[in-house]
């Protein structure tokens, strides 16, 4: 009994193989459905160990932490006996789901050598919430693309494998070379909210707003709000529509599917998704919702009280601080916590410096963490509020000039609306 990628797994029963391929499948193109194909794996056949760590790991990205739990304990009474392969697996999975980054990173370093297609047990390293994404170091941009190139022999043209690579050459400036990849990937799978996700990534890096625009605007018609990408894929409906100047659009947008009690997501693309839309807006000129602030503000300090994740961190900094939540904000501003503390240290200061509109301090307090910004996680995209604010506290000083030299320098081909 093989599954989707050729791995051997230990179960007797068709129907429980079925239902765990029809699971990776949906998750792998993060899709709705994969849990509930998981769980009708693991009914089918109660010791199919593979089904249960699987369903596991499809909670965690639903944001289930409680029936995840109970999952990966349920996958791990099923060990004894099964392979060295799935054994390895569910230590990988079962470190992931406990938030041992680091030591599941080292596993897989270990792992994938003698089983490049366990693709449940990689899938963790792929796009920017990932094990190399959140890892905190300079250059993972580099590592994620050395990591995945690295498998070209195992996968081939594999629609997923093609979508986690051609990301990781668009984010490392590759671009030519990352939309042929990508448009392979999407081309081959349609509903691949990864593909999609990853082609917008790619007209935002060569400028092609309008194309963009128009490619994931229609796109999001087809995918269920219930799926995990659809709150983030959102915000780049909505900030495109922000720079087209379709403001009322973007604001709409915002409301139904990016915003607390709007949006379906996991929480970490609500927060960092409302709070980044609200500040690129603000820089846009458009009027500071002081509710809306307050609201994500609010968010922040319900599911991440405790620091440790920087990019949300970063996120809820901004946050905090302009909705004069001082505080939550303190909490930030001196915390040790995260693998880039040290940068949400300095944004919980700059933002407080940005609200009270002290634009001098907040370029001094931006400028050293504009070198290796990477290290909070998340995409060039995502991490372009930074450059903008810079940008914005020049222009609020009247210098026009080093505001279009820092773009030229920074991101020449993006399309900004400031300048």
């Amino acid at each position: 009994m093989q599954d989707l990628y050729g791995n051997e797994v230990s179960t007797s029963s068709a129907n429980a193989l079925e239902a765990y391929n029809e699971g990776v499948d949906l998750f792998l193109a993060a899709q709705v459905g994969a849990d509930t194909a998981f769980e009708r794996a693991a009914q089918e056949d109660p010791s199919f160990a593979m089904a249960q760590i699987a369903h596991a790991r499809s909670l965690q990205m639903i944001a289930r932490p409680a029936d995840s739990k109970a999952a990966l304990e349920r996958a791990r009474a099923l060990a004894d006996g099964l392979s060295a392969r799935e054994q390895a697996q569910i230590s990988i999975l079962g470190h992931v789901l406990e938030g041992r980054g680091g030591q599941a990173y080292q596993e897989i370093l270990s792992h994938v050598g003698d089983n490049p297609r366990d693709v449940m047990a990689i899938q963790p390293c792929a796009g920017v919430f990932s094990l190399i994404g959140f890892s905190g170091k300079e250059g993972r941009e580099a590592e994620s693309l050395s990591f995945f190139n690295a498998l070209k022999p195992a996968y081939g043209d594999d629609w997923w494998y093609l979508s986690v690579l051609g990301f990781s050459q668009i984010e490392v400036g590759q671009l030519e070379l990352g939309e042929k990849t990508i448009n392979a990937a999407y081309d081959a799978n349609p509903k691949n909210g990864n593909a999609a996700h990853y082609k917008s990534h790619y007209h935002y890096e060569v400028g092609e707003a309008e194309v963009g625009r128009a490619f994931i605007h229609d796109w999001i018609k087809g995918y269920d709000k219930q799926a995990v990408l659809h709150c983030h894929v959102s915000w780049h409906d909505a900030l495109w529509a922000l720079e087209a100047g379709d403001r009322d659009e973007a604001w709409e947008i915002a409301e139904r599917d990016i915003r607390p009690g709007g949006a379906w997501g996991p929480p970490v693309n609500v927060l960092t998704d409302m709070a980044a839309f609200l500040l690129r807006a603000e820089l846009l000129g458009e009027p500071r919702r002081d509710d809306l602030w307050q609201e994500i503000s609010e968010y922040a300090a319900t599911y991440f009280s405790n620091p440790g994740i920087s990019f949300a961190d970063a996120h809820a900094a901004i946050a905090h601080a302009i909705a004069g939540n001082g505080e939550a904000l303190a909490k930030l501003a001196e915390t040790s916590a995260g693998t880039a503390g040290d940068i949400v240290n300095a944004l919980a200061h700059v933002y407080e410096a940005f609200a009270q509109g002290d634009w001098e301090a907040v370029m001094e307090g931006l400028a050293p963490a504009l070198a290796t910004h990477e290290r909070i996680g998340g995409s060039r995209a995502q991490r372009d509020f930074m450059e903008f604010t810079y940008v914005n506290a020049l222009l609020k000083l009247g210098r026009l000039p080093e505001a279009r030299q820092m773009l030229a320098m920074r991101r020449p081909r993006i399309r900004t609306g400031l300048v």
